[in-house]
């Protein structure tokens, strides 16, 4: 297991490295939208960035889940041997049949499935509780941005207002320039022609202002209108990456379920072994002893048939439990499969190195 444990350290690491990364770019969005000027932005490139990172860091959590349902899928062939005989158990067998069960025996005391199985089970534990951390993160952030978009959205709507009123009096300037215009191109006297030039001038000026607020309005609204799209850009990236996430965590809680039902269903099947071989070797020992043994076999008999049969009993919502457990893996698989269809196609036909 050391190298699922090189893995969650990289995992690790990774996750975050993604989340200084996913912080900076938020709080360069939050900086633009602050100071609203031409010139400050928020490169393609560093989202570009984020998002190789967030692929590259979810592409090697999915090669960690596939080697945890290796692992998995390995216990199966541990359980096998642990039901039977080993050649040696057997070969013993031959000449002292006692001595042959109580070496199983003491081998099934000693199996280690159980730790194997907890080890399992905490690194899939461990890799949700970085997964959420992550999840946890995106959602931050993505609130961040969205309150951020709203502002913004408000902001420009004020400069946008501001912009068609400043046009609408450009355009109503007009009208009065042209008739100064030309009361002074007729004008004969001196003084009034003086007059209308100044009030000419002032409006002139005037509308010069207009001019200029205009162009810094529009330069402002644009500016507020890249920032948006950016936002909108950022908002719909921590989206997917969260989506993701929670295919994740789907994934490695559904398959940590069905990892304790399948500890739980092996390991009441093997002291069910147990518990009918020492009922064999307590009738064959009954056999021969007097009937006080005998009867005391039967109550020993009657408790053991009593508990077979509350097994029996509780066999059938142990089952459907169980159902239900694998119902949950076969979507969170069919799920995971879709979205890490070229990493499951890697995995199952070992294209490694390519």
């Amino acid at each position: 297991m050391a190298g699922f444990e090189a893995q969650i350290e990289k995992t690790s690491r990774e996750i975050a490295e993604a989340q200084s990364k996913i912080s900076a770019v938020t709080s360069r969005i939050e900086a633009a939208r602050d100071q609203a000027v031409p010139g400050l932005d928020i490169e393609n490139a560093t989202l570009a960035d984020v998002q190789a990172h967030s692929d590259a860091m979810n592409a090697n959590i999915a090669e960690l889940i596939m080697g945890l349902d290796d692992v998995t899928a390995g216990f199966s062939k541990d359980f096998e041997e642990l039901r039977s005989k080993t050649g040696w158990e057997s070969f013993v067998g031959v000449f002292a049949k006692g001595k042959s069960e109580s070496m199983r025996a003491e081998r099934l005391r000693a199996a280690s499935i159980d730790t194997k199985l907890q080890d399992l089970i905490a690194k899939s534990d461990s890799i949700v509780t970085l997964l959420n951390g992550q999840l946890a993160v995106l959602n931050e952030q993505k609130a961040k941005v969205e309150a951020n978009l709203g502002a913004t959205l408000s902001d420009r709507e004020a400069v946008v207002a501001s912009l068609e009123g400043t046009r609408a009096e450009i355009v109503a300037m007009d009208p009065k320039i042209i008739e100064l215009e030309n009361k002074i191109a007729v004008e004969q006297d001196a003084a009034a022609r003086t007059r209308l030039e100044t009030e000419l001038a002032d409006l002139n000026m005037r509308y010069n202002a207009l001019v200029q607020d205009e162009q810094v309005q529009l330069a402002k609204s644009q500016t507020l209108e890249r920032y948006i799209e950016q936002g909108k850009t950022w908002v719909d990236s921590l989206t997917n990456q969260a989506a993701t996430q929670l295919v994740l965590i789907n994934k490695l809680s559904t398959d940590t379920q069905q990892r304790v039902v399948l500890y739980d269903a092996l390991t009441k099947s093997l002291k069910t072994a147990q518990q009918q071989d020492i009922a064999h070797r307590i009738n064959e020992i009954g056999v021969k002893t007097d009937q006080e043994a005998q009867t005391a076999m039967a109550g020993i008999g009657a408790a053991t048939n009593a508990k077979m049969a509350e097994m029996l009993e509780a066999h059938g919502d142990q089952m459907v439990f169980a159902r239900n457990v694998l119902e949950q893996k076969a979507k969170a698989d069919e799920r995971f499969a879709r979205r890490f269809a070229a990493i499951v196609e890697k995995h199952d036909k070992n294209l490694y190195g390519g």
